[in-house]
């Protein structure tokens, strides 16, 4: 069984239970998921500073330096940036069309939650924050799976909003972190019937790859 399969079902269930969950209780996860990244700022910045000194060691450009560092600053401007997702409008049941036909039966094209969602994506601590609180206020389940430079951040990133977020009533398997193996990628490019959307974020070689080899919806 590959790691993808035991994460794979507590994703699932809770994507079902999200796909029911009114607006609130998102919104208010939200703000506790907000208040926890900045009450957790340290752990967060002492897990951040193993990653860039391994980076650091291996040569990592300063570029790459730059995208992974995590200070209390950045910290506290991504809590600002998820309190701003909190406070947009629930995407879940907006009504993109509607018509109603010469029998006078009335047809309407909703939004709806697209169930678990796969991100893959390469030195960008932030990216797990984003992505984990975009996909909770459309009422979906994330597996995240970040680059090995930023294993460190992503694993106390991804433990401070699931703790968070089941505190103030989200599922568990909600936010969930894929380790970050050549095989874990391989294995969400596969997970056809698990993961109902895989999205690449990164440069375009990443993307590219993503697109061309995954079998599951990108």
């Amino acid at each position: 069984m590959s790691s993808l399969d035991a994460l794979a079902a507590p994703a699932r269930a809770a994507a079902a239970a999200l796909a029911g969950m009114p607006s609130a209780p998102k919104r208010d996860a939200l703000l506790v998921m907000a208040d926890a990244l900045e009450r957790r700022s340290i752990e967060i910045v002492d897990a951040n500073r193993d990653d860039t000194e391994r980076a650091d060691r291996e040569g990592v450009p300063a570029a790459v330096m730059d995208r992974l560092l995590l200070d209390e600053g950045r910290i506290h401007d991504t809590a600002r940036d998820v309190r701003q997702v909190a406070s947009l409008p629930d995407p879940v049941g907006e009504l993109i069309e509607g018509r109603t036909l010469p029998n006078g039966l009335r047809v309407e094209k909703v939004r709806v939650p697209l169930g678990v969602v796969g991100v893959i994506y390469e030195g960008r601590p932030n990216v797990t924050v984003d992505a984990a609180c975009l996909a909770v206020k459309a009422g979906n389940a994330v597996l995240l799976r970040g680059s090995r430079v930023a294993v460190r951040s992503n694993g106390i990133l991804v433990d401070v909003l699931q703790e968070a977020g089941e505190e103030a009533g989200l599922p568990p398997g909600t936010i969930q972190a894929v380790p970050p193996t050549r095989e874990s990628a391989r294995d969400m490019m596969r997970a056809r019937g698990l993961i109902d959307l895989l999205i690449p974020r990164g440069g375009n070689d990443l993307i590219q790859t993503v697109v061309r080899e995954s079998r599951v919806p990108v």
